[in-house]
């Protein structure tokens, strides 16, 4: 009899594999990630949207309001001011090509426009 129970076992695990890898064929097929899905990262065939008007006018009027500059203050970084000023880390060292983000001292201008 444990001879039998073994055989039948056996015979089970290939079908049991089987199942399992048309299950994940389907979940994956399903989410996307088998054929990249809806990923922003492809190439788009339409061309991009240009902003309107409205939307520039807004852009060039926060701009004009920012400050020209910010005064480090005790315990910044970088990262902290891009956060606080809504810039990127990049924009503030472009902006400020002589800045080490090392040696960041208190009271230090970083320039946030041109």
């Amino acid at each position: 009899m444990d001879d039998s129970r073994g055989s039948n076992l056996r015979m089970l695990a290939p079908v049991a594999v089987g199942a399992f890898a048309v299950a994940l064929l389907a979940v994956l097929i399903g989410s996307g990630a088998l054929f990249g899905g809806d990923r922003p990262d492809r190439a788009s065939t339409e061309p991009p949207q240009r902003r309107g008007g409205d939307a520039d006018r807004r852009r060039d009027r926060r701009e004009r309001s920012r400050p020209t500059t910010y005064t480090v203050q005790a315990g910044d970084t970088l990262g902290s001011i891009a956060e606080e000023t809504e810039l990127s880390v990049e924009r503030l060292r472009q902006l400020n090509p002589e800045l080490d983000p090392q040696a960041i001292s208190t009271g230090q201008r970083i320039r946030l426009r041109e």
